[in-house]
């Protein structure tokens, strides 16, 4: 029997058909799930604007602290959910010193959020037409909240989750990309084989991880080109 697929809705989704109309081609490679990862494949993200605003507020030290390709392991365990929002602040006092508010730690923290173009809504809207398209997202506990309020301000979508047949944040299952678990947990809970999966992220590890654990993974290099532009040579044509 084949993966069951869950009425979602996107709710009132704005989105705009004068953007890039995207049509739906035949696919060479026979995909029935599309995975895709969150920060900088749907949503922007800055990942410096976070150690900007600690480095105004007069502490430059939360680059070396954090990073995209290596993060401290205080970052690992708030993406699987081993601290509390709290503990978390209270480690980011501890480390950077000073007597930062929790609002302040939360608003540099949230800095590095950006917003999704009403065409990558649309474009997972299209990729529902054919595929299972879910969703797989290294966050945490302070992030949730913030872009899922940007969504909801800039898209008209109350319920992000509901946009696709299953989305998932390390936060709340307790696994993290690259780890093999984290995709195996996810293909399970939608009978998704992972032969049969594309997965898509801007993280070369997440790709490299997702391959080791059987799936077709293609890596979006942002440099070059977007999520609708990597898609556009295998599952669209621009219109």
């Amino acid at each position: 029997m084949g993966p069951v697929y869950p009425q979602a809705s996107c709710g009132s989704a704005k989105i705009d058909r004068s953007r890039r109309s995207l049509v739906l081609r035949p696919v060479q490679i026979t995909y029935d799930t599309i995975l895709l990862d969150l920060g900088g494949v749907l949503i922007d993200v800055d990942y410096q604007a976070s150690a900007r605003a600690f480095r105004d507020l007069g502490h430059p030290d939360f680059e070396r602290l954090y990073s995209k390709a290596q993060q401290d392991h205080l970052f690992d365990g708030f993406e699987t959910g081993a601290l509390t929002p709290a503990q978390f602040r209270d480690r980011i006092r501890e480390l950077l010193g000073g007597s930062l508010t929790d609002n302040a730690i939360d608003s540099c923290w949230n800095a590095m959020l950006g917003s999704i173009p009403a065409e990558r809504i649309e474009l997972v809207v299209r990729l529902k037409e054919r595929f299972q398209v879910l969703l797989l997202s290294n966050t945490n506990a302070i992030h949730v909240p913030a872009f899922e309020a940007i969504i909801g301000r800039e898209n008209g979508i109350a319920d992000f989750k509901a946009l696709f047949h299953g989305a998932y944040y390390s936060c709340e299952i307790g696994l993290r990309k690259p780890d093999a678990p984290a995709f195996r947990h996810v293909l399970e809970r939608h009978g998704a084989n992972a032969t049969r999966t594309l997965f898509i992220d801007d993280s070369i590890q997440h790709v490299l991880g997702a391959r080791e654990a059987g799936l077709h993974a293609e890596h979006l290099d942002l440099a070059k080109e977007d999520v609708i532009g990597l898609l556009s040579r295998s599952v669209f044509r621009t219109a």
